[in-house]
């Protein structure tokens, strides 16, 4: 088997990984503040990564240390910005939203490339604004929850591209500890407001040591070596299945239930997905190599 088609794979269980967190995030944030959580969650894994390699963040280069802040703070930013609006729209809307970074990321590398933007590309954006609004839209204004969650999807993209840009099978690691490193401060930094709390009780503190070393620490280790591999469209679109988890992780065993509303937009935003991966593939993904020149 390929490094591709092993990346591709790879991507897909962390798309799980990333899919189980929803509603178990969602019951979490009745009892803890998003920050207090975010930044006990990344400060374990950060912990778990330096003690697996020690020597991993000081082997890297100074201009990969850089990149690695970067993408960090984008990563971080976006982690808040995201939990944050989990607070105000359910988990399987959350997932859905969050999903449509796969739209944006070739968007946006065809702008940072000043590339045209083709016919299919914009069909792709409208089938995820009208499924977007299916699942989102309360009367004629978009929920706070939803926004936010968008914002954070925007955010995942620049994470997308750049990660697919810097990253190389010999500096994943480093990398992926440094950026690990940098989430924690800055969920650190958002959680000084408001003093910090810890979980309180056994379950909660499994959920977080969880979703640190699972969906946290290994997850990225993952996707940082999948993405060297792999084009930044290519990799958006295997992670568009997180979604797809979300959703069924929240209805098997969180309090949701399958809806009208959830099939025909979430059919819509993953459309939209499908549509920037399988349209012209060939040109979006050209430009986007351009980036690690």
């Amino acid at each position: 088997m390929t490094h591709p088609r092993i990346a591709v794979l790879a991507l897909l269980a962390v798309a799980a990984a990333w899919g189980s967190t929803f509603f178990l995030t969602k019951d979490l944030l009745t009892r803890m503040d998003v920050a207090d959580y975010l930044a006990l969650r990344f400060a374990i894994a950060s912990i778990a990564l330096i003690v697996i390699h020690p020597p991993a963040i000081s082997r890297l280069s100074r201009l990969d240390r850089g990149r690695g802040v970067a993408l960090g703070v984008t990563y971080g930013i976006a982690q808040l910005v995201q939990t944050e609006g989990l607070r105000h729209t359910s988990a399987s809307v959350s997932g859905f939203v969050t999903g449509m970074y796969v739209v944006f990321t070739p968007l946006l590398a065809a702008v940072i490339l000043r590339h045209r933007i083709g016919r299919w590309a914009w069909v792709a954006v409208a089938l995820a604004t009208v499924g977007l609004g299916v699942l989102s839209l309360n009367g004629f204004s978009m929920g706070t929850g939803e926004l936010l969650t968008l914002a954070s999807a925007g955010l995942y993209a620049l994470h997308i591209i750049g990660l697919g840009a810097w990253s190389t099978p010999s500096n994943a690691f480093g990398l992926s500890a440094l950026q690990m490193v940098v989430i924690t401060v800055v969920c650190a930094i958002g959680a000084l407001p408001g003093g910090f709390t810890l979980p309180s009780g056994g379950g909660d503190w499994l959920r977080v040591i969880y979703m640190a070393l699972i969906a946290g620490a290994l997850a990225l280790i993952v996707q940082t070596w999948a993405q060297a591999h792999l084009t930044p469209t290519r990799a958006a679109i295997a992670m568009t299945m997180e979604p797809v988890f979300a959703s069924g992780f929240a209805v098997l065993f969180g309090s949701e239930s399958v809806t009208a509303r959830m099939l025909i937009g979430g059919a819509l935003v993953m459309s939209a997905m499908y549509l920037v991966e399988l349209a012209p593939r060939r040109k979006i993904e050209a430009e986007v190599q351009h980036l690690v020149q």
